[in-house]
């Protein structure tokens, strides 16, 4: 029986990483901004927080394709909804450099959200660190970022969408979810 090629083996082991590694939300974008612009509306914070109008940063990992991809598609799925929790919305894409230039950058342009594209696992620490205190709701397009600190995110659960929610980052980033609103997600803490 004959053995592979090193160089072949190599390059099957990095292509099965290059395809592990990709990142893919599991509830539509589109239906992801959808659910964000009515749950919005049951954070006892949003209205003052976004005042005459919500300022939405949606956030690109450079050089990751799927992130820029799926930063593309939120940004336009933003672009369809006039409002998000009955505030006029504005959406504005960036890319990321690092957590406390992005945090900068969300108080600069007095954003009320602040949407991550795939990319972020292993920046969500440092992320979450950076908004702590902040007044501002991060968002996440891929489930397995919220148990590490990113305040809300979406899932599928027996095919529908479910709403996640880190209850103690939200605290420390002013957001007060109604409780009507608790009862319907998973909540990690």
């Amino acid at each position: 029986m004959r053995r592979p090629s090193p160089w072949k083996l190599a390059i099957a082991i990095a292509l099965h990483a290059a395809v592990a590694a990709t990142e893919e939300p599991s509830v539509p974008v589109g239906l992801q901004v959808e659910l964000l612009s009515r749950v919005s509306s049951y954070d006892r914070n949003f209205a003052s927080r976004a005042g005459d109008r919500a300022v939405v940063l949606v956030v690109a990992r450079q050089g990751n394709l799927d992130s820029v991809s799926v930063s593309r598609e939120l940004t336009r799925a933003f672009q369809s909804v006039p409002s998000i929790g009955g505030v006029p919305a504005e959406v504005a894409a960036v890319e990321y450099a690092s957590a406390g230039g992005l945090a900068e950058e969300a108080k600069r342009r007095k954003a009320s959200i602040v949407y991550f594209a795939p990319g972020f696992g292993d920046e969500v620490g440092k992320v979450s660190a950076a908004f702590t205190g902040a007044d501002i709701l991060t968002v996440s397009a891929i489930p397995s970022d919220v148990p590490k600190g990113i305040v809300l995110g979406f899932d599928l659960a027996l095919g529908r969408p479910k709403l996640l929610v880190h209850l103690t980052q939200a605290k420390k980033q002013n957001a007060a979810f109604k409780a009507e609103a608790l009862k319907l997600m998973k909540v990690f803490e």
